[in-house]
């Protein structure tokens, strides 16, 4: 192996004004017109923006530095940055400025309206956090630690941040807002509420990027799922909902990985993202059908359980179900650990017509779905032992955003009447021009299984109390919390 410093972040993403190939919900509302047919062939000269750049780059020398967005009491890693990267604006923002169209959805401590900028006219997501709930629920370490990814992250298939602000009884964060509306929803909404093959691959390359971008700068994901996805006016998914995600403690050099052997990497040197992340954690967070062996025996994980959760949604989008679920929450801890990966017949879904799934695509899954992580497919070189799997030959990295996704939202529909998105009655109005927060956000369930006390969370007597948020003349534990707004780059 051959160490490296640090390379550069990927090209911002191509959705931006004037572009040939692509038309931005915020400046007009047609969607993205692509070839026909799934093909690689470039609509504009060849950019490597879906993932990592060639490893021909990686001799070149780059700057590291550490954003201060990023320096938060969360987080105290360099972060790799790049003339790409976003920069802070010096522009306040704050809940007047946006008048409130609707509930997209809501969680345990928040919800997420469609807002519209009064000024610009354009359409965003604007995530509400109660500071309370956080308190009580011990996530105050998690919204920062969401905030600073948000602000570094700045990749075509990672939801982009605009802006962060806080009142005194919410945060805000005012995200890009994606028209076609939860991926889960739209395979809930497909013919049988599956995928064929091939149109898995596509959303399975498109997640294998974005994870690469992240390992990359030494993130581990943790949660990802089809609710946590999102679609793009253009149909490409964006991850959405980082605050179980961690960050290393230190960020290391990405490695080039050389093999004679075909059988496990392609001749040309592959990029190692997986020496970029040291840290491994005992925190017991996910999802309950998408938690790694390895979080549930409490032994410590890495960024191998990225790969593991990927291998379950490849199966999901496939099968239309998980494949260790269970009848309760045991019985599905049981059957993660213990149970041996099957395969059904097609026979039984009378929406499929069609050959049964390839044996490449079950070397894949079986290889994510390795219940030993240090034998998973993943494990010794990152998202390039991915890259390089039989499976994903069709798939040119490189020229991800120049395919037609399989899944396009309504050409015909508003952006603004969120037709992708379930319809839900808030309980509560919740007003953004009220001078005073004293309405309080509609709360909803996630199925996720998460510890009250994580080692990357706050716990014992050092937690602040809910109390503190209304005597200003305690601490308050979110006075970190920074407002920024985001320049993102046209090109």
């Amino acid at each position: 192996m051959l160490s490296t410093t640090s390379i550069p972040s990927s090209p911002a993403p191509c959705y931006r004004p004037g572009h040939p190939s692509s038309a931005s919900f915020r400046d007009s509302p047609s969607l993205l017109q692509v070839p026909a047919s799934q093909t690689s062939t470039p609509l504009v000269p060849l950019r490597r923006v879906a993932s990592a750049p060639d490893t021909t780059l990686l001799n070149q020398s780059t700057s590291q530095s550490t954003p201060s967005s990023l320096s938060t009491s969360s987080t105290s890693s360099s972060t790799r940055t790049s003339s790409y990267s976003v920069q802070k604006q010096d522009i306040k923002v704050d809940p007047s400025h946006f008048k409130k169209i609707r509930l997209l959805g809501k969680g345990d401590v928040g919800s997420v309206y469609l807002v519209q900028n009064e000024d610009t006219k354009k359409l965003y997501a604007l995530k509400v956090l109660s500071k309370k709930e956080m308190v009580k629920r011990n996530k105050i370490k998690r919204v920062k630690v969401e905030q600073a990814i948000l602000s570094m992250a700045h990749h075509p298939f990672i939801v982009p941040l605009y802006h962060s602000f806080q009142s005194k009884d919410y945060l805000f964060f005012c995200l890009e807002y994606c028209v076609g509306g939860e991926f889960f929803r739209a395979l809930q909404l497909r013919p049988g509420k599956v995928l064929k093959e091939h149109e898995a691959r596509f959303y399975a390359a498109e997640v294998v990027a974005a994870l690469e971008y992240l390992h990359l700068h030494g993130l581990i994901y943790r949660d990802l799922k089809p609710e946590n996805i999102l679609l793009h006016q253009s149909g490409h998914i964006m991850l959405s909902d980082f605050d179980l995600s961690v960050q290393s403690p230190t960020t290391g050099n990405p490695t080039i990985v050389r093999s004679l052997s075909p059988l496990l990497f392609s001749q040309q040197p592959l990029l190692d993202t997986r020496s970029c992340s040291n840290v491994r954690t005992n925190s017991f967070v996910g999802t309950l059908e998408y938690l790694a062996p390895e979080v549930i025996q409490g032994n410590g994980h890495s960024s191998s359980v990225d790969w593991w959760t990927l291998g379950i949604l490849l199966y999901e989008m496939i099968y239309g179900f998980t494949p260790f679920k269970g009848s309760n929450q045991n019985d599905t801890f049981d059957r993660i650990m213990t149970q041996k990966l099957d395969f059904p017949q097609f026979g039984s879904n009378p929406y499929f017509s069609g050959p049964q799934i390839t044996n490449d695509c079950k070397s894949i899954i079986r290889k994510l779905l390795n219940k030993d992580e240090n034998k998973r497919l993943g494990t010794r070189a990152g998202a390039s032992e991915l890259k390089s799997h039989a499976f994903f030959k069709p798939i040119n990295f490189a020229l991800l955003r120049h395919m037609r996704p399989p899944i396009l939202p309504s050409k015909q529909a508003n952006p603004i009447d969120a037709v992708h998105f379930k319809h839900i009655k808030e309980s509560v109005s919740f007003d953004l021009d009220a001078t005073t927060d004293s309405v309080a956000i509609d709360g909803g369930s996630t199925i996720t299984a998460s510890s009250s006390t994580d080692d990357d969370d706050e716990a014992g007597p050092s937690t602040p109390d809910s109390s503190d948020l209304d005597n200003p003349e305690e601490h308050d534990p979110f006075a970190d919390f920074d407002s920024v707004t985001l320049i993102r780059p046209s090109h």
